[in-house]
């Protein structure tokens, strides 16, 4: 399942990308015909996997990622089904060491802010 259309800019501490997929009544993620904002949070997390791979493709091997917690999650909306425009979704690298790495994440429309919070991912050095 992908979520997200397009990375809009990235470099080794954070990461934009571009998602259309919430309006898609398809989305995986509906729940009785809507996107509940907390599904957010998967956008968050596949924009934290795209980050590590673009980071392990500029010779940065991480490994396998586990989204271990996600802390201080902020709805600003109880629904994503239906904003109007598309999505812009970052993730931010806070801080990584001993095999794991915090990130911000967040997600907006065009309005403002729709949900925010932060995630531990768990590394797999063995890459299995």
């Amino acid at each position: 399942m992908c979520l997200l259309e397009e990375v809009l800019e990235w470099d080794p501490r954070r990461l934009v990308c571009r998602a259309s997929s919430h309006r898609d009544p398809a989305n995986p993620l509906r729940v009785a015909d809507r996107l509940p904002a907390a599904c957010g949070i998967e956008y968050g997390a596949q924009a934290m996997a795209i980050h590590g791979a673009l980071l392990d493709a500029r010779g940065a091997p991480l490994g396998r990622g586990f989204l271990a917690a996600v802390r201080a999650v902020k709805l600003h909306v109880p629904r994503l089904d239906d904003v109007a425009g598309d999505l812009r979704v970052t993730a931010a690298r806070l801080s990584g060491e001993d095999g794991h790495i915090l990130y911000a994440f967040s997600v907006a429309g065009a309005a403002g802010e729709l949900l925010s919070g932060r995630a531990t991912v768990v590394l797999d050095a063995s890459g299995r």
